[in-house]
C-alpha cells in the first residue's frame, strides 16, 4: 500500500476533502497540486518546508513525499539561529515555499522551490521504497542544539495503521484539529493521518472552542491546553456531544479537565503516548475502556517494558515507577549525524530509552508519570510523580494551572516545589490542601506562585525553564 493510499488513489472530486483555514481541495485536487510539486522535486533527496498552517504546507509535504524527498518541517515562527541550524544540520538541497510569498527573504541563499498552487500535474510517479525516509523532524533541543529524528515511511505507516485500529478510523470520519503542522501530533497524526485513512481533514487554523464547535467533526484531535479551553467554554463543549472521537495527547491531560469535558461532552477523552523518536506507541481503544490518567494499551506489534537505573525490568504491578522502554516497528531510524546519541538512546538489546517514568498495571495499561529528568522526585528516600501532585493540586478550586518539579533540599536530596497559577490561595492552604489529599511526604515543600507557566508551541509546560529558576 503506499504511504499516502488514499489521496494517491482516490478518484473523489467533491471540492471539501481536505479543508485549511479557509481553503478547501477535493481529493483528486489535492493529488494534482501535489504531482507537479513532486515534478520539481524530482532527484532531490531531502528538501525543507516552511510548515506554516496552509494549503501550500499540505501540498508541499505531499508533493515531496510522492517524490521519494524526505520532508524537513521548518516551524513557521523559528528565529535566525534555529532555523539556520535545521537547513544546515539536515543537508536539505531546497526550502519549498509558498509561491509570491514574503518569507521567502528568510531563506537567502538557499534554492526555493515555489508551492504554486495553480499549477497541476497527472504525472504518473512509482511509489518509493518504504524503507526510505519520510520525514526529519527537530527535537525541542531541551540539552543542546535540536536533533534531527529520521522516521522511514514504514513506520509513519505503522502508527498510522496502528492507530486506524485503536480509533476505528475510516473514511466516514471528518477530523478536526488546531495543531501545528511541524510535530508528530500535528502533522504525521493531523495530516498524514487523513491522506493515508481517507477521513476529511478540516484544520480549524487557531484552535479556539469556538472553531472547534462549528466544525461538525467526528474525530477531533487536541493538546491539554486547547481541551482545557474547551471545558471553561459550556457552550462549545456541548457542541461536540455529537463527536464520536476526542483525543489529547502531547501531554498529560488533567483529570479535572477529563472529568469536566465527560459531563460536558457526554465523552470520555482517548488518551494516547508517543514521542518524537517513536510515534505513536499506547494508546486507549475507541471501543474499550478510558480510564483517566492513563494512556492505554501498546499499539500493534509495539512492545515496551519499564525497567530500573540498571535496566532491570520492574514489576507490572500498576505501582512501581521506572523507565519506559519500547521497541517496534514505528520507531525512528537514529538522529541525524548523531551517533553517540544513537548509542545513548538505546540498550545493549535494541531497546529505546523514552526518558519517561511509567508504571504498567497487571493488565498492560500504562500510565505515564512524567520526565525521567523532572518528573520523578526523589525525595528522603520516596520516589515521587510530579503528575499526581499536579492533579491534587489542579483539584482545588481556587489553582488554574499546577507545575511541580524536583528542587535541591539538603537534607531530603530533592523536594517537592509546586509553581502554581492561582486566584489568590495562600501558599500554606494549598500545602495543607495536597497533605490532606495524598500522602503527607507528597505535599509540597515549597509553593511559589506565578502569573503564568512556561509553555512550548503545543502547550507543553517547559519544567527545564522552572527548575533553572
Amino acid at each position: 500500500m503506499r504511504l499516502l493510499h488514499w489521496v494517491s488513489e482516490s478518484a473523489d472530486e467533491r471540492p471539501d476533502a481536505v479543508r485549511i483555514n479557509d481553503q478547501s481541495v477535493s481529493w483528486v485536487e489535492l493529488r494534482r497540486l501535489a504531482t507537479a510539486v513532486a515534478d520539481d522535486l524530482r532527484g532531490l533527496d531531502r528538501v525543507a518546508v516552511e510548515a506554516s498552517t496552509d494549503l501550500a504546507t499540505v501540498v508541499g509535504v505531499v508533493g515531496a513525499l510522492q517524490a521519494g524527498t524526505a520532508v524537513v518541517p521548518v516551524p513557521p515562527d523559528s528565529g535566525p539561529m534555529e532555523r539556520d541550524h535545521i537547513l544546515r544540520d539536515s543537508s536539505a538541497e531546497a526550502v519549498l515555499v509558498p509561491a509570491g510569498s514574503q518569507r521567502q527573504g528568510d531563506y537567502l541563499g538557499r534554492p526555493i522551490v515555489p508551492v504554486d498552487l495553480t499549477q497541476r500535474s497527472d504525472s504518473t510517479l512509482p511509489e518509493p521504497d518504504p524503507t526510505g525516509t519520510a520525514l526529519i523532524l527537530y527535537t525541542s533541543g531541551t540539552t543542546g542544539a535540536p536533533k534531527g529524528v529520521v522516521l522511514s515511511r514504514r513506520a509513519v505507516a505503522a502508527c498510522l495503521d496502528g492507530l486506524a485500529a485503536a480509533w476505528g478510523w475510516t473514511p466516514d470520519d471528518l477530523l478536526v484539529h488546531g495543531l501545528p503542522l511541524f510535530h508528530v501530533h500535528g502533522l504525521v497524526l493531523g495530516v498524514l493521518g487523513p491522506l493515508r485513512l481517507g477521513s476529511r481533514l478540516h484544520h480549524v487554523g487557531r484552535p479556539t472552542p469556538e472553531r472547534y464547535a462549528r466544525a461538525n467533526g467526528s474525530l477531533y484531535f487536541g493538546v491539554p491546553t486547547v481541551w482545557s479551553r474547551i471545558a471553561a467554554a459550556p457552550d462549545a463543549a456541548r457542541a461536540l456531544r455529537s463527536a464520536r472521537l476526542l483525543v489529547s495527547g502531547s501531554a498529560a491531560l488533567p483529570a479535572t479537565v477529563c472529568a469536566d469535558l465527560a459531563a460536558l461532552t457526554g465523552r470520555r477523552i482517548v488518551e494516547r503516548y508517543g514521542m518524537t523518536e517513536t510515534l505513536i506507541t499506547v494508546s486507549a481503544r475507541a471501543d474499550g475502556p478510558h480510564r483517566p490518567g492513563t494512556v492505554g494499551l501498546p499499539l500493534p506489534g509495539v512492545r515496551t517494558r519499564v525497567v530500573d537505573e540498571r535496566d532491570a525490568p520492574l514489576p507490572a504491578d500498576g505501582d512501581t515507577m521506572g523507565e519506559l522502554q519500547v521497541c517496534g516497528p514505528t520507531l525512528f531510524d537514529g538522529y541525524l549525524h548523531r551517533p553517540e546519541a544513537d548509542a545513548a538512546s538505546h540498550t545493549s538489546d535494541g531497546w529505546f530509552r523514552t526518558g519517561d517514568v511509567a508504571t504498567v498495571g497487571p493488565d498492560g495499561w500504562h500510565r505515564i508519570v512524567g520526565r525521567a529528568a523532572t518528573d520523578l522526585i526523589k525525595s528522603g528516600g520516596y520516589r515521587i510523580g510530579a503528575g499526581e501532585v499536579e492533579d491534587a493540586l489542579l483539584t482545588h478550586p481556587g489553582v488554574r494551572e499546577a507545575a511541580v518539579v524536583g528542587t535541591p533540599h539538603p537534607d531530603l536530596g530533592q523536594q517537592v516545589t509546586a509553581y502554581v497559577v492561582s486566584d489568590g490561595v495562600p501558599e500554606s492552604e494549598l500545602v495543607d490542601f495536597v497533605a490532606r489529599q495524598l500522602s503527607a511526604h507528597k505535599r509540597p515543600r515549597q509553593v511559589r506562585l506565578v502569573d503564568a507557566l512556561p509553555r512550548n508551541a503545543l502547550g507543553k509546560v517547559q519544567k527545564s525553564r522552572l527548575a533553572a529558576d
